[in-house]
């Protein structure tokens, strides 16, 4: 049974590492898909937003996992 913990463990943590990163990219999505829906935002604008947002979020969680990583050195 431990073992069935463990793989079940192990293929949440393939998609669901950082939590953090699920929570800004989530947040970032609903806020530009709103934007754009009210019209507070074009299409174009709304993709340009998400691309730099996502791969900004995406920066700012390896260099914490590097922080972490190089701190338990």
């Amino acid at each position: 049974m431990n073992i069935l913990k463990i793989a079940a463990n192990e293929l949440v943590g393939m998609f669901i590492d950082d939590g953090a990163l699920a929570l800004l990219a989530l947040a970032l999505i609903i806020a530009v898909g709103i934007s754009v829906k009210w019209g507070l935002l074009g299409g174009s604008i709304g993709a340009g937003i998400l691309i730099v947002g996502c791969l900004l979020i995406l920066a700012e969680s390896v260099a914490r996992a590097a922080r972490r990583k190089f701190m338990h050195r």
